[in-house]
């Protein structure tokens, strides 16, 4: 299994303008600790909303790279937001789900992929073109070149190890985060 914070920092690794959309809890930690930028929209208590967020920033900015960094539960919570992102087909749309199997915020309780829910399987079934489980470090080239420019929506479920790690808690003020994301995403971040 994959170390989630080693994995989220590899993948952020020269992100140039990607626009990076964090699920609620540890997908914000570990995104944080690879490094603050104007181009992440921590989701502070949206539980179920990341995937959705990303599928509208895709639409409205087309030309743009969007990355949706989650976590299984919160995944779960907003599954219906797969059909419809499999309906839209945006181009620029890959989402990373970081999945321990457990819902990490709510005191470790066993998800339902912990069981026989299978992502990969939905988001295929949802019209996704590519879809996929990440199991180990010598994958993430791929998918950190999917983010960039692969043709999505694409999907990696990336099974990560169930192990605490220090959070790292970027600012936390809503008003703070969007209006920084709009500045940003309204500029071309040069490479």
């Amino acid at each position: 299994m994959l170390e989630r914070r080693k994995l989220v920092k590899d993948l952020l690794i020269d992100r140039r303008d990607l626009m990076v959309v964090c699920g609620l809890g540890s997908a914000t930690y570990d995104v944080a600790a690879a490094g603050d930028h104007p181009l992440n929209l921590y989701l502070w208590g949206a539980m179920g909303g990341a995937a959705m967020i990303g599928l509208g920033l895709a639409l409205a900015k087309p030309d743009r790279r969007v990355a949706v960094l989650t976590g299984d539960g919160e995944a779960l919570m907003g599954l219906g937001a797969l059909a419809t992102i499999g309906v839209k087909q945006p181009g620029n749309l890959v989402i990373v789900v970081l999945d321990n199997g457990h819902y990490g915020e709510t005191g470790m309780q066993a998800s339902h992929t912990h069981g026989t829910t299978d992502l990969v399987a939905i988001a295929k079934g949802c019209g996704f073109p590519e879809a996929f489980a990440l199991t180990d470090q010598a994958g993430v080239p791929r998918v950190r070149e999917l983010m960039h420019t692969g043709k999505g929506p694409i999907l990696v479920n990336a099974r990560i190890s169930h192990e605490e790690t220090p959070r790292v808690l970027p600012v936390r003020d809503g008003h703070a985060i969007k209006q920084r994301f709009m500045q940003a995403a309204n500029a071309r971040v040069s490479a």
